[in-house]
C-alpha cells in the first residue's frame, strides 16, 4: 500500500496514547513521523513499529514549543510521504501541585508544551496542507481536565482548557480552507505519563500508597476501570477518517463515564 500522500505527525509519539495513535495511522496505510523530544525511546519506536513497514515511519526529535522543530518535522513528512494529511498535536505533560502552591515555573512550563506547542503545530500544520491543497484532519490531545479543573492540577487543567479554546478557534479559520479541527479527551489512561504523576502525587502527600491516586479516580468511572492506550484509538481514528468529515470543532471525552457532559 502506497503512502504517497498520506502523511501524519503524530507529536509524543514514542510512548503511550501517541506510540498506539501511530501504530494505528500505520494500520490504516499513513506514513507517520514519530515527532518527539526524546530520541533515544523515539528511535526504538521507530525501530519496532518499522519491523512490517520500514519505509511507513521516520522519527524527528521535536520540542513542541520550538516552531522551527514543528516546521522541521512536517517539512520531513511532505517530503518522505508527498505530503500531510494529519496532524496530532498529542505532547503534553502534567506536574502536580497543591492549588496553593502552584507555581509561576510549573505554569510556565505546562502550558508552554501543552498550549502553545499545540497553536504552533495547529499553525504550522494548516499552512502546509493549504500549500499543498489538502483538505486535512488536525486532531488535539485535550483531556476532562480541561472540562473540569482539578485541585491538584490547576496549569494542567488551565492548559487543557486552553487545548479545548485552540481547537473551537482553529476550527472558525481554518473551515473555509477545507481543514477541520476536532479534539478528544481522555480520562484516566494506563500510560508512563500517569506512572510519573501518580509518583509525584506519593511525593506530595496527596496519596499514601503507591497507585492509590489511580485507583481513587478508577472508583469515579462508570466503566469501573482506567483505560488502557488502545481504548483511545478507536475514537481518534474516526476523526483522522472520512465519518467524521461533517465534524469540526468537537471535542469528544473518553473517560469511560467519568465526566458527563
Amino acid at each position: 500500500m502506497s503512502t504517497q500522500g498520506k502523511g501524519a505527525v503524530v507529536t509524543g509519539a514514542a510512548r503511550g496514547i501517541g506510540r498506539q495513535i501511530a501504530t494505528a495511522l500505520m494500520e490504516d496505510g499513513y506514513g507517520v513521523v514519530i515527532a518527539d523530544i526524546d530520541p533515544e525511546v523515539g528511535g526504538r519506536t521507530v525501530a519496532e513499529l518499522g519491523k512490517a513497514h520500514p519505509d511507513r515511519v521516520v522519527f524527528a526529535r521535536v520540542d513542541v514549543t520550538s516552531r522551527d522543530d514543528q516546521k522541521a518535522a512536517i517539512a520531513i513528512c511532505r517530503k518522505q510521504f508527498g505530503g500531510i494529511s494529519v496532524m496530532v498535536n498529542n505532547a503534553g505533560f502534567n506536574k502536580p501541585e497543591p492549588f496553593l502552591e502552584a507555581t509561576e515555573k510549573t505554569w510556565h512550563a505546562i502550558m508552554n508544551v501543552n498550549a502553545l506547542g499545540v497553536l504552533i503545530g495547529i499553525q504550522e500544520a494548516a499552512k502546509a496542507m493549504i500549500a499543498d491543497g489538502t483538505r486535512g484532519k488536525i486532531i488535539n490531545t485535550a483531556s476532562i481536565a480541561g472540562r473540569t479543573g482539578f485541585a491538584d492540577f490547576a496549569p494542567y487543567s488551565a492548559s487543557k482548557a486552553a487545548v479545548i479554546s485552540l481547537t473551537q478557534a482553529a476550527a472558525r479559520a481554518l473551515a473555509g480552507k477545507g481543514i477541520t479541527v476536532n479534539a478528544f479527551g481522555p480520562g484516566v489512561v494506563d500510560t508512563p505519563l500517569w506512572e510519573k504523576l501518580d509518583a509525584d502525587l506519593l511525593a506530595m502527600g496527596a496519596s499514601s500508597a503507591p497507585g492509590e491516586a489511580m485507583n481513587s479516580l478508577a472508583s469515579q468511572i462508570l466503566l469501573g476501570r482506567v483505560a488502557k492506550p488502545s481504548d483511545v484509538v478507536g475514537t481518534v481514528r474516526f476523526l483522522w477518517s472520512q465519518q467524521s468529515d461533517y465534524m469540526t470543532g468537537q471535542v469528544l471525552l473518553i473517560d469511560g463515564g467519568m465526566i458527563l457532559q
